[in-house]
């Protein structure tokens, strides 16, 4: 990444102890609230409710982060700071004054169309216009390019251009994608690398360019994996977990299961809903090939992730494992959205998302052909994921102390980092530090 580098010299540059679970949702919400999942909620991804009997994934309201946010705090010191923010999660109905975020259209034949949701509303119709509908399928699945981190940071100039935030907050998601699929190792992953380094260089000389002062941030680092764990299928193996039989396929039924588990990369929340069961459950999991340990009770405080949609138990995954969501123990009874991308039906986080069944000997016509039934208003399923989790080659979850292999913060404001060595809530006082508040 040479721009990156050639800019960092000028840089100070802090070692991040990652967020616990280290995931999107966690990371950026400790970062922008300097507090624990204990206090602002955002205990992974996605968690189960309780009160819905409902697994929750990738969830959009910012309500949900139970905790006041950077911007609230800033606007609380000067009531004229404004704030940007591009593809943050948590992105719906907050107190930013700006907000683009992705939001598909759900039409009722069943598609899946392409959207972003902006405040004010009318900035989706200027961005549309400007840059193009937001290639929503570049941005997660088996096509996910460099087309949708281009398309955001894009974006974020016109945002800067038209209403000059005090505080832009952009997300760059590019290399999730071939470091989940292929691994560290790859020779693709030079490749991805040029291309975030390209974009994310022009943007840092964007906002220099307009008097800012920046901050590049990651929020986890990505491990190579070679060991998939399942624990919903032990769970169900022991007569603990619960599915429905719908049309002749499984489909957890977690409102009746003594224990489940939801997966999120390499921690997963266990939910025991029979307490009788508790201890026996957790000796079950210790003793899964690829968990490291489990935590319960005082041991979760421990953690700072002790909060009401925390799991009974949290399953932490060995450095080579992560955790899937698979329940069925047969292929033939997998739910119809298994090999579909379905980030919010699914009870758990599925990183096969990303990869095309390599079972399709044509890709070009099956999937071409897949959505012109759609696009002709045929209900079509678009069925194209693979459900061989050895597939998987990177993932992430973990914490860990502060390391070459984990998430960074750089600036070239040397004063204001305060120590090269960060906790993931610390990372709060420097963006403050930054803004002077």
């Amino acid at each position: 990444m040479p721009r990156l580098t050639a800019w960092s010299a000028g840089t100070a540059i802090a070692r991040i102890k990652p967020a616990f679970p280290a995931v999107t949702c966690t990371a950026q919400s400790d970062y922008l609230t300097g507090r624990y999942p204990e206090s602002h909620g955002a205990v992974a991804n996605g968690w189960y409710s309780r009160e819905d009997a409902e697994i929750k994934f990738w969830k959009q309201s910012n309500a949900l982060v139970q905790a006041p946010k950077i911007w609230d705090v800033a606007r609380a010191a000067d009531p004229a700071f404004t704030c940007a923010n591009l593809f943050w999660w948590f992105n719906m109905y907050s107190t930013s004054d700006y907000s683009v975020t992705p939001r598909p259209m759900y039409p009722a034949d069943g598609r899946k169309l392409p959207d972003v949701y902006t405040r004010p509303g009318n900035l989706r119709d200027d961005l549309n216009r400007a840059l193009g509908t937001f290639p929503l399928f570049e941005f997660w699945g088996p096509r996910a390019s460099i087309s949708s981190t281009r398309w955001i940071a894009e974006s974020a100039k016109l945002v800067e251009q038209k209403f000059n935030p005090t505080l832009t907050l952009v997300y760059l998601p590019h290399l999730d994608y071939n470091l989940q699929r292929l691994g560290s190792t790859s020779p693709a992953i030079a490749n991805d690398l040029r291309q975030v380094d390209e974009i994310a260089a022009d943007l840092v000389a964007f906002y220099e360019s307009r008097g800012a002062r920046v901050i590049v941030l990651s929020e986890y680092g990505i491990n190579d994996v070679s060991m998939p764990v399942h624990p919903n299928r032990a769970l169900r193996e022991r007569g603990w977990l619960a599915v429905r039989d719908e049309q002749g396929l499984d489909v957890l039924d977690p409102g009746a299961s003594a224990a489940f588990a939801v997966a999120d990369h390499q921690v997963a929340h266990i939910y025991v809903n029979d307490r009788r069961v508790l201890a026996a459950v957790r000796d079950a999991l210790e003793a899964l090939p690829g968990v490291e340990r489990v935590l319960c009770g005082d041991e979760k405080a421990a953690f700072r992730i002790d909060h009401p949609r925390t799991g009974d138990l949290v399953a932490i995954a060995k450095p080579e494992a992560w955790f899937t969501y698979y329940y069925w123990l047969d292929d033939a009874r997998a739910p119809d959205y298994a090999r579909t991308v379905d980030i919010h039906r699914k009870p758990g986080y599925d990183p096969v998302e990303l990869i095309l069944d390599p079972a399709i000997r044509v890709p070009p016509v099956t999937v071409g052909w897949k959505i012109a039934k759609r696009k002709m208003g045929f209900r079509s399923l678009l069925d194209v994921i693979p459900l061989d989790a050895t597939l998987v080659k990177g993932s992430h979850g973990r914490t860990g102390e502060p390391s070459d292999d984990g998430p960074v913060l750089m600036s070239r404001e040397r004063n204001l980092i305060g120590a090269d060595r960060l906790a993931s809530v610390e990372v709060f006082d420097v963006i403050g530090r930054h803004l002077g508040i």
